[in-house]
């Protein structure tokens, strides 16, 4: 009789750590949005000041694209070749590593009084930040067992929507109470500092060095179950780059990240230069696209548990096309908009169809091709493919904007959007497909069995 209560005990001891867990995790990552956001907000002011410099504007919009665009590159090209060191050394390194960079180079970057510093800052801010959601994806993964990675996952990936808004919101108010661009940077250090010192403190590897049994993996991935480290990278990398599955959802990514980092960074931008919003309205403005993201997460993460596994892919091809018709009224829109909510609203639209099913990609999907032996590198694939397409997000939007337009822009969008729409089917194609073949046929009735 004895052994119910001491079990009870266990099992409240280790909800308790997985709640400080994910609230360790949570906390941390947004954080590392308030790293991101920044430069975004600080677009308009940036541009004004270096405008003052001698610069035109189309120049410095152009060169502030060149910054976003290389920092993009970085961490695209982090994802792909240094998250996978999360699953010989752990998460938990991994995770550290990348809020110690984001708070450092931060600080540079408020330092700066140029365009060569701030693009050597922003290059470093997103290079070390590239390596942590895999490490919170690692983490996750020997915390948790494998019937809650959805709902987790869907948790934790709310992080960096709210994240996001919340650092939109705040950079905004600095604004309007006379703040100056400096201000929003040395914000985003502290409160990524502040979630520093607590994950260093609090965050643990994994449950069974809490002292708790292991966590259960899907028993579907495609690696061992243990949490024994893999001998060597080809054991991590070959069983992954020979699913088709794998490889479509890393296409998927691709597109999902072009569209997800154009809203980002160029949102503040838009509603100041297209639709005349002022600097504070169009940073806390801009906070809509994160804000209704959130809900859409939560929102996909409930339906995915109702629909099944295979159901992600149906929710991201309902969704993409969706966000695809949505790009296409904002394109449709002018400038006479202004100061009604129909551009608002559209935005809002996109967020809500386009974040909900990207959030799984790196995160739930990874997760279950990965499991807990390779989820960091599984993760770090899928966003690192995502994120080599979305240096074309900053860069190049900043050249289209100058010389189509913002029409032209969406009208790009739309289209990538379109056809990862066509990916998502396929994708849910082969899942139907492959599950209809786990399911023998059924043997046919005969007279001897009863018929007459």
């Amino acid at each position: 009789m004895r052994k119910i209560p001491q079990r009870n005990a266990v099992i409240r001891g280790l909800r308790q750590r997985q709640i400080v867990t994910v609230l360790l995790l949570f906390g941390g990552y947004a954080s590392l949005y308030f790293c991101r956001a920044d430069l975004s907000v600080a677009t308009p002011m940036l541009v004004e000041e270096l405008g003052k410099r001698g610069l035109s504007h189309d120049d410095v919009i152009v060169g502030i694209g060149a910054i976003s665009s290389l920092g993009v590159l970085a961490y695209a090209l982090g994802k792909l070749f240094l998250t996978g060191l999360g699953d010989f050394w752990g998460g938990r390194i991994n995770f550290l590593i990348g809020l110690a960079g984001a708070m450092a180079f931060t600080l540079l970057f408020a330092s700066g009084v140029g365009l060569p510093l701030f693009t050597m800052a922003w290059i470093g801010n997103r290079l070390t930040q590239s390596v942590a959601w895999a490490g919170l994806v690692k983490v996750s993964s020997r915390w948790f067992d494998f019937s809650s990675y959805g709902s987790i996952i869907g948790i934790l990936s709310v992080s960096y929507l709210v994240g996001d808004a919340a650092a939109r919101e705040w950079m905004g108010a600095l604004i309007l109470r006379g703040y100056g661009w400096r201000s929003l940077f040395l914000l985003a250090a502290a409160v990524a500092g502040t979630m520093l010192v607590a994950n260093y403190l609090f965050l643990r590897e994994s449950r069974v060095r809490a002292g708790f049994s292991e966590a259960i993996p899907n028993p579907l991935n495609l690696f061992a179950a243990s949490e024994s480290r893999p001998a060597n990278l080809k054991e991590l990398l070959l069983p992954l780059l020979r699913s088709r599955a794998f490889l479509l959802v890393c296409f998927l990514s691709l597109g999902c990240t072009i569209i997800r980092e154009t809203f980002n960074d160029w949102t503040p931008m838009y509603l100041r230069d297209y639709l005349g919003y002022s600097m504070s309205n169009a940073a806390g403005m801009s906070a809509i696209f994160p804000g209704v993201g959130a809900v859409s997460v939560l929102v996909s993460g409930w339906l995915s548990d109702r629909l099944g596994v295979n159901g992600r892919s149906l929710i991201m091809f309902v969704g993409l096309t969706c966000t695809a018709a949505a790009l296409i009224l904002l394109m449709s829109m002018h400038s006479s908009t202004t100061g009604t909510l129909v551009p608002l609203a559209a935005i809002g639209l996109i967020a809500f169809c386009l974040l909900g099913p990207y959030s799984y990609l790196g995160g739930a999907f990874a997760l279950d091709f990965g499991g807990k032996q390779a989820g960091a590198v599984s993760s770090g694939l899928i966003d690192g493919v995502g994120y080599l397409g979305a240096v074309l997000g900053g860069y190049s939007v900043g050249k289209m904007s100058v010389a189509y337009g913002w029409q032209g822009v969406f009208v790009v969008l739309a289209a990538v959007s379109a056809l990862t729409a066509f990916g998502a089917g396929w994708l849910y194609v082969l899942g139907t497909r492959a599950a209809a073949a786990l399911v023998p046929p059924p043997e046919p009735l005969s007279a001897e069995a009863g018929l007459p």
